[in-house]
């Protein structure tokens, strides 16, 4: 008969053939090191056109735990997450991404934090900065466990780096949509929308700082940072267009953002050397956002009406 799963560790990639080799070297250490763990690993291909279907299967090749490689063509961070959690046989599903490299007690850890849980729940863990030259961003750094409320907007709360649930929230969420995230029109949020239903079925949102990943992001330069906490923005404009009318948690994250503007002279944000009013900056971005939802809608109304 075959062991359970315990832990389905989901890693979708694009184009990372020379980076990839840290990631699943780190993988490889902590599912050594969590002997008692029965693990998988469940590695989507996102339609790569350099060496990284190759280096997929050698890796897979030298392993003792089950590794499946899936092929997802068309690109799009959701459709790949879609694709491989469709070969998740793991009673706690985990993802991180491929610039990321795993704590050695990762799956440990995180086998722990669901112990601790009660029901359904997501959880997610402590992103720390891989390389001191690049810019802290796409991090999290909280040393201490926090629930997420059940009324709020979760952006931010927990990423998708570093995010894992029990299989059954899946039945509760539904899919990605995979009109957000990375390679698709809404640019962000994939993980968020997902956090967004989950916590509206009533799933436990929590984070647990001792699940800990490092991100190797590579990001160095102002301008890399201005746009990515601008399609940040522009991902959460699209989410709450998206819930507008049926969930009266997007209007109070509007009415709050529009309100958060006074902070730029009441306790400006100054970390971010390329914004000067942080509050405005991502205001102006999530109004973009909402905006391009709704057009986006209004024409696949006015084309079927037309058809």
């Amino acid at each position: 008969m075959t062991a359970a799963i315990d832990v389905s560790l989901l890693v979708c990639t694009r184009n990372r053939a020379v980076s990839l080799a840290a990631t699943l070297e780190s993988v490889e250490r902590a599912a050594a090191y969590s002997r008692n763990t029965t693990v998988e690993i469940v590695l989507v291909d996102n339609g790569s056109v350099d060496g990284t279907p190759h280096r997929l299967t050698e890796w897979r090749s030298r392993q003792t735990f089950p590794v499946h490689l899936v092929h997802e063509p068309h690109p799009g961070l959701a459709r790949a997450r879609n694709t491989g959690l469709a070969h998740c046989a793991g009673r706690i599903i985990a993802m991180t991404d491929d610039d990321c490299v795993l704590h050695e007690d990762y799956f440990a850890a995180l086998c722990a934090a669901f112990e601790r849980a009660s029901g359904p729940a997501i959880i997610g863990g402590r992103i720390l900065l891989g390389n001191p030259a690049d810019l802290p961003v796409t991090i999290k750094l909280e040393d201490h466990p926090m629930v997420a409320p059940s009324r709020g907007f979760p952006g931010g709360f927990i990423m998708g780096a570093n995010l894992a649930f029990t299989a059954d929230v899946l039945r509760l969420t539904g899919s990605f949509d995979e009109r957000f995230g990375a390679g698709a029109p809404f640019v962000s949020a994939e993980d968020t929308d997902f956090l967004f239903r989950a916590a509206g079925s009533g799933v436990a949102i929590l984070y647990d700082p001792l699940m800990v990943v490092d991100h190797h992001h590579g990001r160095r330069h102002i301008d890399d940072e201005t746009r990515l906490l601008a399609g940040y923005s522009f991902g959460d404009g699209a989410l709450y267009a998206k819930y507008l009318v049926s969930d009266r948690r997007a209007l109070r994250a509007i009415v709050e953002d529009i309100l958060a503007v006074r902070f730029d002279w009441t306790r400006p944000v100054n970390t971010h050397a390329g914004i000067k009013r942080f509050y405005w900056f991502r205001l102006r971005h999530k109004a973009r956002g909402f905006a391009y939802f709704w057009w986006v809608a209004l024409r696949r109304n006015i084309s079927r009406f037309i058809g």
